[in-house]
């Protein structure tokens, strides 16, 4: 099974940009994608969202329907986090059994409406659970929290990591999560996921960076990949396509 997980930076980079990279890559079986639009959100235009100002002229309102349209041979399941309009997008192969998915809150809960940057809203696993020759595999789409402060550990980070356990403590079958976490790779966070025993593909693959050249701060570490030990990897790496502020993750997996 093959796996692109990319933050779209909302289609900042590029629009044509962006949807030429997913025609690109059609034969990719499950894409999780981050910080995607389906409306645009009127009333918000020229506020903050994680640092930045609301600028609708430059951000793919409709990615998801763009998105969607272009993915013709992949289904597309999304979940908001903020209000109905932004969030997580995953998209599968319509060959492929999904047998069910949804999404589960781990910082906030879902309707949460924050008090000034808009950056500060509720976070969300998004899962979809597979039915494959070698038995069912579960897929998990995130965006960790942004807290305009860095990402190293905070209060709410740390629960955060506890409720995401919480969750794949549900799990009854091999799983792999990947997304922008907002973490560096040093910190307790983290940590508890790899004392969880989850395999950090980041780590293990020795990467130094998952931003491109759009990114022009000096902690270059965000996206992550994380697989259950009995997922056997067979490819993965960190693409160098700049379709985003961020770098895609291409996983490669039985």
């Amino acid at each position: 099974m093959k796996l692109i997980s990319l933050n779209t930076w909302g289609g900042r980079a590029g629009k044509e940009k962006l949807l030429a990279f997913f025609a690109a890559h059609k034969d990719v079986d499950v894409f999780c994608l981050q910080e995607v639009w389906s409306a645009p959100y009127e009333h918000l235009e020229g506020h903050s969202a994680g640092g930045l100002s609301i600028d609708h002229s430059n951000i793919m309102v409709y990615g998801m329907q763009e998105i969607s349209t272009l993915l013709e041979s992949h289904t597309a399941y999304f979940k908001p986090h903020h209000l109905d309009n932004y969030g997580l997008m995953m998209l599968v192969k319509k060959d492929l059994d999904v047998i069910s998915e949804g999404d589960v809150f781990v910082y906030k809960d879902r309707g949460h409406i924050p008090e000034g940057d808009v950056g500060l809203h509720a976070r969300n696993v998004q899962f979809a659970t597979i039915a494959t020759k070698n038995g069912n595999r579960s897929i998990l789409n995130f965006h960790g929290l942004w807290n305009g402060g860095g990402k190293g550990d905070s209060e709410d980070r740390l629960l955060q990591s506890d409720r995401i356990i919480q969750f794949m403590k549900t799990l009854s079958n091999p799983y792999v999560m990947s997304g922008d976490f907002n973490l560096l790779p040093n910190t307790q966070s983290i940590k508890k996921l790899e004392d969880f025993g989850l395999r950090n593909l980041i780590r293990e693959h020795n990467i130094i960076s998952t931003r491109t050249s759009f990114y022009t701060k000096a902690e270059k570490f965000a996206d992550y990949a994380l697989t259950s030990k009995e997922i056997i990897i067979k490819d993965f790496k960190v693409l160098t396509d700049e379709v985003s502020d961020h770098s895609p993750l291409y996983l490669e997996f039985e």
